[in-house]
């Protein structure tokens, strides 16, 4: 075999290589962590959109009883993705995705109307520095949990959305523990990786000026949607083309 034939199998190998490699990063998982105060139903027409553009979307239900659980409960969904993932959090869903986003099989964030922490942050602490207009909150009889005023859920969480679903909503809304929004963060995954941010700019739920602020300071590729906290079912189309187009930037 001479050297010209060598140097041409070495050149086919070397592309092959290259060629795989590009395949493998190629980011097709999609893993949503909902918020608290709500359940992952409400993604479903995010999801047949994402679907229906060639992505494999995977919801968490974690518990909301504890950060340490809800990390755990995605890190188990993580574990069933066959290739890089993208991982998205709304609301509280940012606060997990934030730690749990430093497994290695994520390749990028995508913050939807979401808490943006950096480490030693909590979602109480982020709240109270830019408090929301909407603050209905209510504890249960045992102290423990939280929930909003079944009659303020349709205005403070989802006003753009149609009256029967925001009241389905507030009848459905999974009670958060409040050792979970008080729980501290620890390495931030976005100072590792690259990440995408949603500003609902008509949020009563979390202040829109603090999701500015938060996403500005993570470096963060900023949308801005004029939409209420819950902009993943008012406007589906638009959240799914976020990321779409992360997924596809990590994929380049």
């Amino acid at each position: 075999m001479n050297r010209r034939t060598l140097s041409t199998l070495a050149l086919a190998f070397a592309t092959s290589v290259i060629a795989v490699a590009a395949h493998a990063a190629e980011v097709k998982n999609i893993v949503i962590v909902h918020g608290a105060l709500a359940d992952g139903s409400g993604w479903r027409k995010a999801t047949d959109i994402l679907e229906d553009r060639g992505f494999n979307v995977t919801i968490v239900q974690q518990p909301i009883t504890s950060l340490t659980d809800d990390i755990a409960a995605t890190r188990r969904v993580l574990d069933l993705q066959d290739g890089p993932v993208l991982l998205v959090g709304h609301s509280y869903g940012g606060i997990v995705i934030t730690e749990a986003g430093n497994d290695d099989r994520v390749a990028g964030l995508v913050y939807v109307a979401a808490f943006q922490p950096d480490k030693g942050e909590s979602l109480l602490s982020l709240a109270s520095s830019k408090p929301a207009s909407g603050m209905n909150i209510r504890e249960t009889k045992d102290g423990k949990f939280l929930y909003i005023d079944p009659a303020a859920f349709p205005n403070d969480f989802g006003a753009d959305l149609p009256k029967d679903e925001a009241e389905f909503l507030a009848k459905s809304q999974v009670f958060a523990a409040k050792e979970a929004f008080a729980a501290k963060v620890g390495d931030p995954a976005w100072k590792t990786r690259k990440s995408w941010a949603i500003v609902a700019t008509a949020d009563r739920s979390i202040n829109p000026e603090l999701e500015r602020a938060m996403a500005s300071r993570a470096g963060s590729d900023v949308t801005e949607i004029e939409a209420s906290h819950a902009v993943f079912a008012s406007q589906p189309e638009k959240v799914a083309d976020v990321i779409a187009k992360a997924a596809n930037a990590l994929s380049e």
